[in-house]
């Protein structure tokens, strides 16, 4: 048996809580009930992965017949556990199939190292409400997981609930996070967050599960999942801001290596004799393409005292800050060439707030590219922007929290759901994004 608790909200009204339990019984393997299950699990699961689907699309995605689908489609709308509408695909009609809203709300967090952004979205990855504020350039993360609860407590009040109806937060942070432990992997890299388990930190002040990876993973996660990149089957994330690293995905999966540091491209050696970085090596790409690194070039007198400043400029026609983010490209670009060569991917997306300087950046890196990258017979990777932009990373903590959030049985609601209190009615919330 178990007991599902949520709570239907109407606008200028007490909230009704309600109680629901179910029995579940367990189907003998290979019995018939045991593969309709199965097959209504792998819907669900692929609709968890990619938010909303076309039905014939979720035929592909599970390998599963159009019929089959149709047939469990209709079954899990009728119980609530999905939500159908209509859609043109192709010059044709389609039915357009994602999750309830009304089974729950995630948050995603992002830490870069001079902003927190912060989103709350349904099950079906809509936005309900997001915020943004800069942080100081060395932040730490007692004072700043202290402030986070608070924000998050805040928001979901807000929105008529309480942290408790949160089912998981993502979270994303500017260094390699170890698979293993959930702890920054290299020493130098993020100082005041270093030998702390980031999740279970946070769980303790919210009472919530809690999932970090680091901002590269992260946001080439959202974009190979439902950005630029959802039609690649390999893409690399290369995010340019106050750090460079890259996320690696293959099939939609993160590839992090064994300590979680792969594609850390910021730190490969363009010179070994070239400045030192702040990873102790000298002449890595960020010593030469990194924000500190291109700010660095103006005098005081300019006021070039932030990227956004330096983008600022560059799109009103200065010639020496196009000049600076055109260089930059080049490094950049060299440093993608030796990752084409090793990783192979089908695609490259450039985020970050150095990415929103566009084809500036983008330009060079083609050319750079070109030049020192393995040719074949199918031409070099695309590079692209971003279609999330500065939202990137915290759309990949939003999907990494879902991954982790199991939907049970049609009508039995979500496993990890708060055990008392309401689940906001979402059906009721405004939608800000």
């Amino acid at each position: 048996m178990r007991a599902w608790r949520a709570c239907s909200f109407r606008p200028g009204k007490t909230p009704v809580r309600y109680s629901v339990t179910v029995a579940r019984r367990q189907a003998p393997p290979g019995s018939q009930t045991s593969l309709r299950e199965a097959n209504r699990a792998r819907v669900v699961e692929s609709l968890k992965r990619h938010g909303r689907l076309t039905q014939i699309e979720l035929a592909g995605s599970t390998g599963l017949s159009p019929a089959t689908v149709s047939n469990i489609v209709k079954e899990l709308t009728a119980s609530g556990l999905l939500h159908t509408s209509f859609t043109t695909s192709s010059g044709r009609r389609a039915t357009l199939v994602s999750l309830a809203r009304r089974l729950g709300l995630v948050a995603g967090v992002h830490y870069s190292s001079r902003h927190l952004h912060i989103a709350i979205a349904d099950t079906a990855r809509t936005i309900v409400t997001q915020s943004s504020l800069p942080l100081p350039l060395d932040h730490r993360h007692d004072s700043e997981l202290d402030r986070l609860a608070l924000l998050l407590g805040d928001m979901m009040e807000s929105l008529g609930g309480s942290l408790s109806d949160l089912l998981a937060v993502g979270l994303a942070l500017p260094a390699p996070i170890d698979p293993r432990t959930g702890m920054v992997s290299t020493p130098g890299l993020l100082r005041g967050w270093e030998g702390v388990d980031v999740a279970e930190s946070l769980s303790i002040r919210i009472g919530r599960p809690v999932y970090v990876d680091s901002e590269a993973n992260l946001g080439g996660l959202a974009e190979a999942r439902e950005g630029n990149g959802r039609a690649a089957a390999s893409t690399v994330f290369i995010r340019v801001g106050h750090t460079i690293s890259a996320g690696l995905v293959v099939d939609g999966d993160l590839f992090r290596g064994v300590n979680g540091k792969a594609g850390q491209i910021g730190h490969v050696t363009l010179d070994e004799n070239g400045p030192i970085c702040r990873c102790s090596n000298r002449g890595c790409l960020e010593t030469y393409a990194g924000g500190p690194a291109l700010l660095s070039l103006f005098p005081p007198s300019e006021g070039m005292h932030r990227l956004g400043d330096l983008l600022q400029a560059a799109e009103a026609g200065d010639g020496s800050a196009r000049r600076v983010i055109a260089d930059a490209g080049r490094h950049i670009g060299i440093a993608a060439a030796s990752l084409c060569n090793l990783f192979d991917p089908e695609l490259i997306v450039v985020g970050g707030e150095l990415g929103q300087a566009g084809e500036i950046l983008m330009a060079p890196m083609r050319h750079s590219l070109e030049r020192t990258a393995l040719p074949s017979a199918d031409g070099l990777p695309e590079i692209v922007g971003a279609s999330f932009g500065e939202w990137a990373e915290t759309r990949g903590a939003i999907a990494i929290a879902l991954d982790h959030v199991t939907v049970l049985d049609a009508g039995a609601g979500l496993e990890g759901a708060p055990a008392s209190g309401p689940l906001p009615g979402a059906a009721s919330l405004p939608i800000t994004a």
